[in-house]
């Protein structure tokens, strides 16, 4: 047997334990009433609204991230910042703290400072918790460009805003790209602190969804794995547009 085809059967082998769940949920999602299903989730009066809250917090929390990544990854990587390493591992240790344990201060803190039931409520802290993973990936990526773009830069008269907007922007579109997609999913698919943070019927994200068909009196799982098909949807399409770049961008982050 060839390595190509032993290559081939290892990412079959390790694709399946994540194809069978969705097949399983579309299979639920098409039972009984069939595509039914789905347009009953669909005439949801509040479905529109649960969209355009989870597109306003996914794109704000993508801009927020996308400029402090790119900047703090500059930085990091190629300014000589007095004890950039310490910061930067300082920062690392963080990805060691799950979002729940930071749950009960961040719901303080924005009760304190008058921001619960907000979308920022939502946005910063998770804007917050994606950098520190977003950083170590866009840092190794930046420190792969060659140095002697920025000192040509430096002799022409570029200074370091120069340098990141004229060079950096532009060679670092597939980590950049990378960045969007992982944030759009995480983003989406937040559960916990859209729960918590938001009240207002009227600012509730797609996560919670579901719940229209679970009650103390009914559960009805075909329309909840509907409405989980659906959610799924903006989250392939973005995929699907920046697949090329985003696999180009995370291997080059992980691996220079």
């Amino acid at each position: 047997m060839s390595t190509r085809m032993l290559l081939q059967l290892l990412a079959t082998l390790l694709v399946l334990p994540y194809l069978f769940p969705i097949v399983v949920m579309l299979q639920g999602a098409l039972s009984g009433r069939g595509w039914g299903n789905f347009r009953a989730v669909l005439a949801i009066d509040a479905v529109p609204t649960f969209f355009k809250s989870s597109a306003i917090i996914a794109a704000c929390t993508i801009v927020i991230v996308w400029a402090l990544t790119m900047a703090a990854a500059f930085g990091f990587a190629k300014l000589p910042v007095r004890g950039k390493e310490v910061y930067f591992w300082l920062m690392v240790v963080a990805l060691t703290l799950p979002e729940v344990v930071l749950l009960t201060p961040l719901f303080a803190t924005t009760v304190h400072i008058g921001l619960y039931d907000t979308y920022g409520a939502v946005i910063l802290p998770l804007a917050a918790v994606q950098l520190p993973f977003t950083v170590l990936l866009a840092r190794n990526y930046v420190a792969g460009i060659p140095d002697q773009l920025f000192e040509a830069a430096r002799v022409d008269g570029a200074g370091a805003l120069a340098a990141f907007r004229y060079i950096v922007l532009p060679m670092t579109r597939p980590i950049a790209a990378a960045i969007v997609v992982l944030v759009l999913i995480n983003s989406w698919n937040d559960y916990l602190l859209p729960l918590v943070m938001l009240q207002d019927p009227a600012k509730q994200t797609v996560t919670l969804l579901p719940q229209y068909f679970v009650s103390q009196f009914s559960n009805d799982q075909t329309k909840v794995l509907a409405s989980a098909v659906i959610t799924a949807v903006p989250e392939i399409v973005a995929y699907l547009c920046l697949q090329r770049l985003f696999e180009r961008g995370l291997a080059a982050g992980a691996l220079k």
